[in-house]
C-alpha cells in the first residue's frame, strides 16, 4: 500500500514537523508539503523521507495560509497512493480528491478560527481587526467545507478531541504523538531551567519572562524561533527586547543539541494557552525533568501533578512558587518523570496509527462492496 502524507509547511523545527516525517519513515510514505526547509530536516535526522513540495507560499499573513489551501486543493495525487494522511491547518483542503483518508489533528481546528478567534482581535489594531475578521469568516466557511471529505479524525489528545466535537460537530478517536524515549538520556540537574516552543502569542512567553525577572538567581534558556513572514513576528521582535540579563534565546538548535540540553537542564516550563498535547514536556520528562506547567489542555494529560512537575494557573506569582518548590529538589520527581514519558513512546503511537489505517481501509472496501 503506497501512501501519502499531506502537511502544511515543514520550517522550523517543532513537534508537528517530527510526528509527520516519523509517521512517513515507518510507513515508507511520501510527505506532500508546500515550504520546506532542508536543513530543518537534516537537523531533525530524516533527509531519508521523500518530501514533495507544491510550490512555496506567499510570505505574507493571511496570504500564506490562503496560498497553501489553494495548493493543496488544486493538487491531485489520487491516481498515484492508495491512502492519504492530511496533518494540520490546511492539508485537508486536499481531502475532497484524496480519498480513502484520514485527518490526524494536532491543532486542529485552527485556532485562530475559533478558541482563540477573540484573543487575536484583541491583539490587533482596527485596522488591522478588520482584515482579519474579512480573512477569517469566508475561510472558515472553506475550511469546515473541506472538513466534510475528511473520513476519519484522529485527535492527538483529549483536549483536541473536546475542540473537534465543540466547534465541527465531528466525532474522533485519540492517539497520542510519538516521543522516542530511547534518545533521551539524564545527565545532570545543571543551574538553568529550559522551554522549548516557538515564539509564538498562545505560548505566552511572557509569562516565563516575568517569572524568571522575579527570580535573577535562576536561569532559563528558550529554545525555539519564529519566522520573519509568520502572524508571530512582531510579537516575537516586542518579547525579546523585554528578556532580563538571566534569560537567553537560543533559536533553532540540532537535536543533538536540544537532547543535551535536556538532559542538563535543571527542570523545564510550559505556559501554553491551551496547548494541544505538547511534546516537549514529555521530552523533559523521559530526560529525567520535572515540568512545570499551566493547568490546561495537555499539560492534564501528561504532567502528574506533584509527581512529574507542578501544575498552576497561568499566573506568575504561582509559576515562580512552583519554580522554588521544584528548584529545591528535582531529583525526587526523576523516577516517575521517567516511568510517564514512556506511556508516550513512539511505537505505542506507530501500532495504533497503522491500526486505525488499516481500519479506514478495510471501512473503505467494505463501503465499495
Amino acid at each position: 500500500m503506497k501512501v501519502a502524507i499531506f502537511h502544511d509547511y515543514i520550517g522550523a523545527i517543532g513537534g508537528a514537523e517530527r510526528l509527520v516525517l516519523t509517521l512517513a519513515r515507518e510507513l515508507n510514505a511520501d510527505v506532500i508539503t508546500t515550504d520546506v526547509d532542508m536543513d530543518a530536516v537534516k537537523m531533525m535526522g530524516f533527509e531519508d523521507v521523500k518530501i514533495i513540495s507544491l510550490g512555496r507560499t506567499v510570505k505574507i499573513a493571511p496570504l500564506k495560509q490562503i496560498s497553501a489551501c489553494l495548493l493543496f486543493a488544486m493538487c491531485n495525487f489520487s491516481k498515484q497512493y492508495d491512502f492519504f494522511i492530511f496533518s494540520n491547518n490546511w492539508a485537508h483542503f486536499a481531502a475532497r480528491k484524496h480519498k480513502p483518508n484520514l485527518l490526524y489533528c494536532q491543532s486542529t481546528p485552527v485556532r485562530v478560527f475559533y478558541d482563540l478567534y477573540d484573543i487575536y482581535i484583541k491583539q490587533q489594531s482596527f485596522f488591522s481587526s478588520i482584515l482579519f475578521r474579512i480573512w477569517v469568516i469566508p475561510h472558515r466557511k472553506l475550511y469546515e467545507y473541506y472538513m466534510d471529505h475528511v473520513e476519519v479524525i484522529i485527535a492527538n489528545s483529549i483536549s483536541i478531541q473536546e475542540r473537534v466535537k465543540k466547534y465541527l460537530n465531528m466525532t474522533s478517536k485519540v492517539v497520542y504523538p510519538p516521543v522516542d524515549v530511547s534518545r533521551f538520556r539524564f545527565e545532570e540537574y545543571g543551574d538553568f531551567w529550559l522551554s522549548v516552543n516557538r515564539l509564538y502569542p498562545e505560548k505566552r512567553i511572557e509569562l516565563q519572562i516575568e517569572a524568571f525577572r522575579q527570580l535573577p538567581n535562576e536561569k532559563l534558556l528558550i529554545v525555539g524561533g519564529y519566522a520573519e513572514a509568520d502572524r508571530s513576528s512582531t510579537y516575537a521582535r516586542e518579547l525579546i527586547k523585554k528578556f532580563p540579563k538571566n534569560v537567553l534565546l537560543l533559536g533553532t538548535v540540532p537535536d543533538d543539541e536540544l537532547i543535551l540540553l535536556y538532559s542538563r537542564c535543571k527542570a523545564f516550563i510550559i505556559t501554553s494557552i491551551d496547548e494541544p498535547f505538547g511534546m516537549a514536556p514529555v521530552e523533559a520528562m523521559a530526560s529525567g525533568k520535572p515540568v512545570v506547567g499551566v493547568r490546561e489542555g495537555g499539560c492534564l494529560e501528561t504532567v502528574v501533578d506533584g509527581s512529574t512537575g507542578l501544575l498552576v494557573k497561568p499566573e506568575v506569582p504561582e509559576i515562580v512558587n512552583a519554580i522554588n518548590i521544584i528548584s529545591r529538589e528535582p531529583s525526587k520527581y526523576k523516577e516517575k518523570c521517567m516511568e510517564q514519558a514512556r506511556k508516550f513512546n513512539v511505537d505505542i503511537f506507530l501500532d495504533k496509527m497503522k491500526k486505525e489505517i488499516d481500519k479506514a481501509m478495510s471501512d473503505t472496501k467494505k463501503y465499495i462492496i
